[in-house]
């Protein structure tokens, strides 16, 4: 017990009254598992059907398309949605992502666009892979959909 008190991280891990009242808060909405889906956004994100996400990527890519110009173009890509995070995600959703690809083909472009799109007020995090940019959509709500493009307006000019 002396090594722990005596430990610097006692103090950053200890639990706070902030902390306790997220726990409990939290822990009360298991109490009524029938909403938890609707309550909780990481339920209702990872709970999302392949289907609706694939119809928000259709409903966007031509919004994402005249807003990024011709210098990239816009489709959709089915991809897998890692769940969790570090080095070992275990587990994998199907999923529906916007793929922008370069007209020249090239990376850098892409490169350059990812990073702007890190660095919109709401951050807007994607993956290159084999020469595209993939923005998976499972975690855009259709509410935020209005927010995105307003971000990529902004982006655009």
């Amino acid at each position: 017990i002396t090594c722990i008190k005596q430990n610097p991280l006692k103090r950053a891990l200890r639990l706070d009254k902030v902390t306790l009242a997220a726990l409990e808060a939290t822990l009360q909405l298991y109490r009524n598992p029938d909403e938890l889906v609707t309550t909780l956004p990481t339920l209702r994100s990872l709970t999302r059907a392949e289907d609706s996400i694939r119809e928000q990527a259709n409903r966007l890519a031509s919004k994402v398309s005249s807003l990024l110009g011709n210098q990239y173009g816009v489709s959709t890509a089915s991809v897998s949605s890692q769940i969790g995070s570090g080095a070992l995600p275990v587990e994998v959703l199907p999923s529906a992502a916007l793929s922008i690809t370069a007209a020249s083909g090239e990376d850098e472009p892409l490169r350059a666009l990812a990073a702007r799109f890190r660095q919109l007020p709401k951050p807007v995090i994607g993956r290159l892979h084999n020469g595209v940019l993939l923005l998976d959509l499972r975690c855009l709500e259709a509410i935020h959909e209005d927010a995105f493009i307003d971000q990529l307006i902004e982006l655009a000019q």
